[in-house]
């Protein structure tokens, strides 16, 4: 059986921004001149983290970064290494020869700062010089500008954590979402006549500022529904300080739980605090309520990027 032919584009990715988008979309014009497949190639883990023993909040995790190069970008074949010390010793062209031989590699794209291989010393610049010597193509993509600034993880990692979601999903290419399978919690959103679901961030996955956000909830059939997410440790009904994510679906019933839910992040409303008690909380959930509907009519959705 004939090898599959690939167009991969190399990086981690983090967020799936627009600077990442320029590589996807270049992966996919080379695939359809070639008769390939377009493919990403990209780590489970962030090499920082072994590399300078340096955690870095991810903006999102592996599979919700897949989730996101599929639905926006319509790229389905993503393929996951695991970076470990095996890894990141290895000198940079044999990791280039493994992932051409191993994934019929036809065309490689990278960002203009991708660095891989034993001490970073494979570059963008090398590879497509090696590229070249084994007849695969291969595109370095210049940075991405936006305002002005150059498009990176870093600084949507740094709105995120300030609550300023519109800015984000601008530099994004689409809102800012968590995906997560909804939890059980203390059900006490039912008795309020304000039902929610809890779902939590994965580990390493930066929080955003605690507060209630203006969001949306995508459910596993589809359907599509206004909410508001509030974002912290919920005070007035819990002690445990754990921080989750409990939002309310405006005008929706049923159980949820056990199911996959994705929320989307659209701008935030008001910062989380406690209530002095339960009817007051309920108040302030129906004006927040009040205050997406009034967005989502106001504010035109974005829309993602082009595919």
């Amino acid at each position: 059986m004939a090898q599959l032919k690939r167009s991969i584009a190399l990086g981690f990715f983090d967020g799936v921004h627009i600077g990442h988008g320029a590589l996807l979309n270049k992966t996919k014009s080379r695939a359809r001149e070639l008769g390939a497949v377009p493919s990403v190639l990209s780590f489970d883990v962030h090499p920082d983290k072994l590399v300078f023993g340096k955690d870095v909040p991810l903006i999102n995790s592996a599979i919700s970064r897949e989730e996101i190069i599929r639905r926006c970008y319509g790229i389905n074949d993503v393929v996951f290494i695991h970076f470990n010390r095996h890894t990141m010793c290895m000198p940079w062209k044999e990791f280039a020869d493994n992932i051409i031989e191993e994934l019929g590699l036809v065309w490689i794209v990278v960002g203009h700062d991708f660095c891989f291989g034993y001490q970073g010393k494979g570059t963008a610049v090398k590879l497509k010089e090696y590229c070249a010597e084994k007849n695969i193509g291969c595109d370095i993509i210049e940075p991405v500008c936006l305002d002005g600034r150059i498009v990176s993880s870093t600084y949507i990692r740094r709105l995120i954590a300030d609550g300023d979601m519109e800015q984000a999903a601008r530099f994004l290419g689409h809102p800012h979402t968590l995906q997560d399978t909804v939890h059980s919690g203390y059900h006490l959103g039912t008795k309020l006549g304000a039902p929610t679901i809890n779902m939590c961030f994965p580990d390493g996955v930066i929080v955003p500022r605690h507060g209630v956000y203006a969001a949306k909830v995508y459910l596993e059939d589809g359907s599509e529904h206004i909410a508001v997410a509030n974002v912290g440790i919920r005070p007035t009904v819990s002690t445990d300080r754990c921080v989750n994510v409990e939002t309310h679906l405006i005008e929706f019933s049923g159980n949820l739980y056990g199911r996959q839910a994705r929320v989307e992040f659209y701008k935030f409303l008001r910062p989380e605090r406690k209530f002095p008690d339960y009817e007051e909380l309920s108040r302030q959930i129906k004006q927040d309520a009040d205050e997406a509907r009034v967005y989502f009519r106001q504010t035109s959705a974005y829309e993602y990027v082009q595919t």
